[in-house]
C-alpha cells in the first residue's frame, strides 16, 4: 500500500499534528549526533569539560531538537514540499529529558494552482516546559487528481482559496459575543416641580438689565 499523502483539500485550519514523543536523550545519542553532524563541541560530549564551564553536565545540541521538530512535519505532511522552516531556542535539553514535539495548522490558502499551509510548531520536555518554538510553510497538491495531472504534464487544478487564519477564526466568536454599545440618548431637562418657579438664568437677567431704558434724572 502506498504511503499516505497529505492533500490541501484535507487540511483544516486548527488541525493538531499528532504529537511526536522521542525517547529520553542519552549520552550515546549525543555522541552519535556529533559524528553524524560533524559538530564535535566538547560541551555536548565531554562531562568534565562541561562542568569546568559551570554546567551541571553536557547538554543536547540545539540542532538535534530542531531535527526532532522537522521529523514531526515530515511525518505528518507526507508528499509536501517544505518552503520555509524557522525556529527559536527557548530552553536547554539535558540528558534524561524526553522531548515531545507538537504542531498546529494556523493558515491555508491557494491561488493559481499552488496550495500552501502554515504551521506553528513547538517542543516540550517531560515537565511540559517549552524548549523550542518554530514555524513552517508547506506546499501541497490540491488532491490526488491534481497530483496525477501535474505528474502527467497537464495543467494543475485551479481552486482559488482565500487565506484562512486561525487568529481570524478565533476572533470571530469574541466579536459576535460582544454586546453592541447602546446609543447615547440626549439629556432631557427635568420639569420644575409644581408650586415652584424656575429662576431666570444669570445671562437672561443681565441682558434684561441692559435692554431696560434708564429713568431720566429730575431737574433741580
Amino acid at each position: 500500500m502506498p504511503a499516505r499523502k497529505l492533500y490541501f483539500e484535507a487540511i483544516r485550519v486548527g488541525d493538531e499534528l499528532p504529537a511526536l514523543a522521542k525517547t529520553p536523550i542519552d549520552r550515546v545519542q549525543l555522541a552519535r549526533y556529533a559524528g553524524a553532524s560533524g559538530d564535535f563541541n566538547p560541551i555536548h560530549v565531554d562531562e568534565t569539560y562541561a562542568k569546568s564551564l559551570g554546567m551541571p553536565s553536557v547538554y543536547a545540541p540545539g540542532m538535534l531538537v530542531v531535527g526532532f521538530l522537522g521529523q514531526l512535519v515530515s511525518d505528518w505532511a507526507r508528499g509536501a514540499q517544505l518552503r520555509r522552516y524557522g525556529v527559536r531556542f527557548i530552553k536547554m535539553v539535558w540528558p534524561g529529558d524526553t522531548v515531545v514535539c507538537k504542531g498546529r495548522v494556523t493558515d491555508k490558502w491557494g491561488e493559481a494552482g499552488r496550495y500552501f499551509s502554515e504551521l506553528d510548531l513547538w517542543a516540550e520536555n517531560q515537565k511540559g516546559e517549552l524548549v523550542l518554538k518554530g514555524q513552517a510553510l508547506i506546499q501541497v497538491f490540491y488532491s490526488l487528481e491534481d497530483e496525477n495531472r501535474q505528474r502527467a504534464g497537464q495543467a494543475p487544478i485551479v481552486v482559488n482559496v482565500a487565506r484562512q487564519s486561525l487568529s481570524t477564526q478565533a476572533a470571530l466568536p469574541a466579536l459576535e459575543a460582544a454586546p453592541a454599545k447602546p446609543h447615547e440618548k440626549p439629556a432631557v431637562a427635568k420639569k420644575p416641580s409644581s408650586g415652584t418657579k424656575k429662576a431666570p438664568s444669570t445671562e437672561r437677567t443681565k441682558s434684561a438689565k441692559k435692554a431696560a431704558p434708564k429713568a431720566p434724572k429730575k431737574k433741580k
